[in-house]
């Protein structure tokens, strides 16, 4: 059995990598090959590129890379040919996936799409897509499986796989001993995992890490960089900054672990968060304009924190608000969350000094995580999947007509 992956985000492909481990648990013949990371290609998948290296967001940088994704295109359309895999199986990345679900459409090979693109929450108008392109959406989050399935869309609830990773994650022990030695509780920055992530929040966040150390000047700082040209920007904009703050390159699951609380750019790493019951502030900073046609005309749900999201029994909306410490309510969002064109980071800050100076807000914010990890924060995903997959394609091998010798 020939199984095709197309991954392009890192954390697809943690996700992928644990996927195929689980495919080949069930059927040692399986044949992983495709696009994805080093991570991937580790657990047993023949790339043909890793795609990862071309994660990139906004207009303009994929505009730039449209010749590079056109050539990936067409090779894997070759593969599809000469090879003839079993199956297609996506993870996030849609822009360029949509693309090569095409072409395997074309060929008559089924598309699974493993971790679907949140369209509900905006452009919708993509589920045509969905349904004209995939033939199985395995949902990560509970209220995705009605969502897609009202609009046409064969699909099922598997979990989010972002769990499996951390039932058996393994921290370097060394690391935290030389850290839990230190002073003050730590406050954990998590920039983002894209270069353009860090060139937009991590000033803000090193402000709000100037304003609480000015007030609790007992807590030290550390930014969790996912890679080592990262941390050189994150150390430049620190000594600019003036904050007295660390920065390394791939300790991300440790920071986290030794973390007091956390500020974050938006993103998957808030599921991590969760797990661990660190209290966080997220801030996703956007330029003006596209802050007011994604608030105006995309955005169809309260807050883009996946926390958020699930504590919350009706998260969909026609006219989201943006989230204000004030409000009546504000209390049973997880993760205050600032998606802004403008400074917040006074904001970020006092929601940090509140978690750093008062025990009992501390405590409350924990045991309101705690709930909501043991509601949402579960493994299995990645073991789902895989009996999902093979599944559909052992009733495809059984439905397949027999040819007789002539």
């Amino acid at each position: 059995m020939k199984i095709f992956f197309s991954v392009g985000e890192p954390s697809g492909d943690l996700h992928g990598a644990n996927l195929i481990r689980r495919l080949q648990t069930r059927r040692p013949d399986v044949d992983c090959m495709g696009l994805g990371g080093h991570k991937m290609k580790q657990a047993g998948c023949r790339l043909l590129f890793d795609l990862t290296t071309l994660a990139v967001m906004g207009f303009l940088p994929v505009i730039r890379k449209i010749p590079q994704f056109w050539r990936l295109l067409w090779q894997a359309d070759r593969c599809f040919q000469e090879q003839r895999p079993d199956a297609v199986v996506l993870i996030d990345f849609p822009g360029f996936n949509w693309w090569i679900a095409w072409r395997a459409k074309k060929h008559g090979i089924p598309v699974f799409y493993y971790g679907v693109p949140q369209m509900w929450a905006w452009a919708s108008w993509r589920v045509r897509k969905m349904r004209r392109l995939v033939d199985f959406a395995l949902c990560k989050l509970p209220f995705e499986e009605r969502w897609f399935r009202e609009r046409g869309c064969g699909a099922t609830y598997v979990g989010h796989p972002y769990f499996d990773e951390m039932e058996h994650q393994q921290l370097d022990h060394s690391f935290l001993a030389q850290q839990s030695v230190k002073s003050g509780p730590l406050v954990t920055i998590l920039p983002g995992s894209r270069s353009q992530e860090i060139a937009h929040n991590l000033l803000w966040l090193l402000r709000a890490a100037r304003r609480v150390h000015e007030v609790a000047p007992q807590a030290r700082f550390a930014v969790a960089a996912f890679r080592e040209e990262h941390a050189v920007r994150a150390r430049a904009a620190a000594e600019e900054a003036g904050v007295p703050v660390e920065v390394y390159a791939g300790r991300t699951p440790e920071l986290i672990h030794l973390a007091h609380c956390t500020m974050a750019c938006s993103g998957s790493v808030s599921l991590e968060l969760l797990y661990h019951t660190k209290p966080t502030v997220i801030l996703y900073w956007v330029p003006k304009t596209l802050y007011w046609v994604a608030r105006r005309f995309l955005i169809k749900v309260k807050y883009i924190t996946l926390v958020n999201l699930l504590a919350d029994p009706a998260p969909f909306t026609s006219r989201p608000v943006p989230y204000n410490p004030q409000a009546a309510g504000s209390e049973r969002v997880p993760f205050p969350e600032y998606p802004t064109y403008e400074d917040k980071s006074e904001q970020i800050a006092d929601h940090l000094i509140e978690w750093l100076t008062n025990e009992q807000a501390y405590r409350q914010r924990v045991a309101q995580l705690k709930e909501l990890k043991e509601r949402f924060a579960q493994a299995g995903a990645s073991d789902r999947a895989a009996d999902f997959i093979l599944r559909e394609l052992t009733k495809r091998e059984y439905s397949k007509p027999i040819r007789h010798a002539a």
